[in-house]
């Protein structure tokens, strides 16, 4: 892997949508980093709420007045598109205990495929720890309140979206 270029760590993700436990963890990793790159994944074996296409333009949106935040989409391997933008680290979100064990999995098969890489575990802020992306579309679905949960502008966007209106 070639020297990092100004300490960008990636936060790597689906965020379909992003919740505003994404939101507390980008920011913080902001300070901590130089750049922090929220790296939209491709999955063409899901059905998204949102196009990938339509995922970037809502985090840049919420993010669009933070320099160091950058956004675009990736698929294929983590540690390839890590050593294609000349990354320092992983950022990860843990909300409980539950999703340690996956993630210390990866971080670990991450660090057997590139040992220059690291990998930052950060809890959300406490009120966050049970969001996850999954959870706010069902409750939207089902006529629940979103609000405080998500970023204004993704709630705007989940109220365009047809298939998710609620009726």
């Amino acid at each position: 892997m070639t020297a990092p270029s100004g300490r960008l760590a990636i936060f790597p993700g689906s965020f379909d949508p992003l919740t505003n436990g994404h939101v507390d963890i980008i920011l913080r990793s902001a300070h901590l980093f130089e750049r922090i790159l929220v790296a939209v994944l491709v999955n063409t074996e899901k059905q998204p709420l949102f196009t990938a296409e339509e995922r970037v333009e809502i985090v840049r949106e919420v993010f669009r007045e933070y320099q160091n935040v950058e956004v675009e989409t990736f698929d294929g391997l983590l540690v390839e598109y890590a050593r294609r933008r000349r990354a320092s680290a992983i950022v990860r979100g843990l909300r409980a205990v539950s999703d340690f064990e996956y993630e210390f999995q990866m971080a670990l098969m991450n660090r057997h495929l590139e040992p220059t890489l690291e990998t930052v575990f950060m809890m959300p802020a406490e009120q966050y720890t049970y969001l996850s992306s999954r959870l706010i579309k069902e409750v939207f679905r089902l006529g629940g309140e979103v609000r405080g949960l998500v970023p204004p502008a993704v709630e705007r966007w989940m109220r365009h979206k047809p298939a998710v209106g609620v009726k």
